[in-house]
């Protein structure tokens, strides 16, 4: 049974190396240490063996949480870890005191904007040319969910 942990800038080089498989321009593992020290919230889910299979950056500013970053190891997706992570930073946002979650995803990511959906997130803008691409510049998509009213 895997297990989801609060971790710390002391495993920014094993993020980096599942952020490395999981996204084509992957946080590196400074970028980790930075947020850990700006106060954001990293999240770890392991395997029975200890081994790290997905994780989750969230900050909040006052009742505004976001999510600013979230992989699962491309071996272990389609098993409901990105849910259950996505779940866990939604509970825990709740719990902080923030009313609404909001993100960002690439245009052509449809995978995950249809996790996100699934999870009550809706879309409320468009960032042109947000992300670096292969062939230029993508799109992101603004979500956000409220969080206030206690559904998920």
């Amino acid at each position: 049974m895997s297990a989801i942990k609060v971790l710390t800038a002391e495993h920014a080089v094993e993020l980096a190396a599942l952020a490395a498989h999981v996204a084509d321009y992957p946080w590196r593992a400074a970028q980790f240490v930075d947020s850990c020290a700006a106060g954001h919230q990293l999240l770890g889910l392991r395997d029975g063996a200890g081994v790290l299979l997905g994780f989750a950056v969230w900050s909040q500013v006052l009742d505004e949480a976001e999510l600013l970053d979230i992989g699962v190891a491309p071996t272990a997706r389609r098993q409901g870890l990105g849910a259950r992570l996505l779940a866990e930073v939604i509970a825990a946002a709740r719990a902080a005191g923030a009313t609404r979650l909001m993100l960002e995803v690439r245009a052509g990511n449809q995978a995950a904007q249809a996790l996100y959906q699934r999870a009550g997130f809706v879309v409320t803008g468009r960032r042109k040319g947000y992300y670096p691409a292969p062939d230029g510049r993508e799109d992101a998509c603004l979500m956000d969910k409220p969080l206030g009213d206690g559904h998920d």
